[in-house]
């Protein structure tokens, strides 16, 4: 009897978790980020149910520019109302390269499309790659928003845009592809798709040595956004005025030390940001959370000296000394000195540099040997 009881349940359980995967309930994926679940599930998933209504809402939501918006859950289930809304908004501004956007949805079909041979994935993504083309400026730079956004506080979306690494996304995503890498097999691109991925690649690259910062006749890093114009470090935000980025420029820099046979003038341009990153290191110094007596936490810096090292995300561009900015755009030499908003929602320090450095020495090595 105990034994008929427990085959019942597991039966019952196992008919409970399949309704649940059909309806969508029990899908573990609804619970992941949508970058994880568009590049970081395992590879029999895009060959999957899920994955295949998940290509679905990838396909109704791409702008007719071809590119994605930001942010949003593509792999959430949509109501009628919000598919209807997409549609409705489809020809409104809003694709864009920022926070991952249009590269992430365009590396999901990549991978749907080799399990599932759907022709629409295709040329879906072929609709992406060429508002990649098409937003790339005469100079090799990407904006951030494409067509850019227009508004006296959102002019900084036709900027030459390094912030939380949205050219550097696009650029690694076309070597991919003129590289013949295997993942995009599958769609059996032509040459001259591969050639113009290859210049615009080629293109990106002049953008980014020309937008180094040069101060005091030495090359150093980069701005977080440049002038589409003049190339000059670009303010953004209210508090994101213009300096030297101690964060992204480290995407930049790696994506140069990834060029298999670097030209001269990409040697210098890397020999001189990692001058730059060894100079800026803040030592001695570590960030913690505190909780006051309200349970209310706040980030505060405190003194270590056995702790690793940091960069501050800005530098200011005359003196070369980090600074922080709440949002009236007035710039503090310390972090306490800003509102707790500002103070506790965004990204101050980075210990990133650190890879670069750790890898540089292998750079250089491999770079003498050819």
């Amino acid at each position: 009897m105990k034994s008929l009881f427990l085959t019942s349940l597991i039966a019952f359980l196992s008919f409970f978790s399949l309704q649940a995967q059909e309806d969508g309930s029990g899908d573990s994926y609804l619970n992941k980020s949508w970058r994880e679940v568009a590049t970081a599930m395992p590879p029999e998933w895009y060959g999957s149910d899920e994955a295949k209504r998940v290509a679905e809402n990838v396909l109704l939501t791409q702008k007719e520019v071809g590119g994605w918006e930001k942010n949003k859950p593509y792999h959430h289930i949509f109501s009628e109302e919000e598919k209807a809304d997409f549609v409705k908004n489809m020809a409104q501004t809003g694709a864009t390269f920022d926070n991952g956007a249009t590269t992430t949805e365009l590396r999901f079909l990549v991978k749907v499309y080799t399990n599932i041979n759907d022709e629409r994935y295709k040329q879906a993504f072929e609709r992406g790659l060429n508002y990649i083309f098409a937003a790339q400026y005469a100079n090799g730079g990407w904006p951030q928003f494409f067509p850019f956004r227009e508004g006296v506080s959102v002019d900084y979306s036709a900027y030459i845009t390094y912030n939380d690494n949205a050219m550097v996304d696009v650029m690694q995503l076309l070597k991919e592809i003129y590289s013949d890498e295997e993942a995009y097999a599958a769609f059996q691109l032509d040459s001259e798709v591969k050639e113009k991925a290859q210049k615009a690649f080629e293109k990106g690259i002049e953008c980014i040595l020309k937008t180094q910062i040069i101060a005091n006749g030495k090359q150093t890093v980069w701005c977080a956004q440049h002038d589409p114009v003049s190339l000059a470090p670009a303010k953004a935000r209210s508090y994101e005025l213009e300096s030297f980025s101690g964060g992204e420029s480290v995407g930049i820099v790696d994506l140069l030390m990834d060029i298999d046979h670097p030209s001269d003038d990409v040697v210098a341009a890397i020999n001189g940001a990692i001058k730059w990153f060894e100079a800026h290191k803040i030592e001695g110094i570590k960030l913690e959370k505190v909780t006051d007596k309200k349970g209310k936490e706040n980030l505060v810096v405190v003194e270590d000296k056995a702790a690793t090292p940091v960069w501050a995300r800005f530098y200011d561009l005359e003196t070369g000394k980090p600074f922080f900015c709440d949002r009236d755009g007035i710039k503090k030499s310390s972090l306490a000195e800003i509102g707790y908003e500002r103070r506790n929602g965004y990204a101050w320090y980075t210990e990133k540099p650190a890879a670069l450095l750790k890898k540089y020495p292998d750079w250089e090595k491999k770079r003498n040997e050819e």
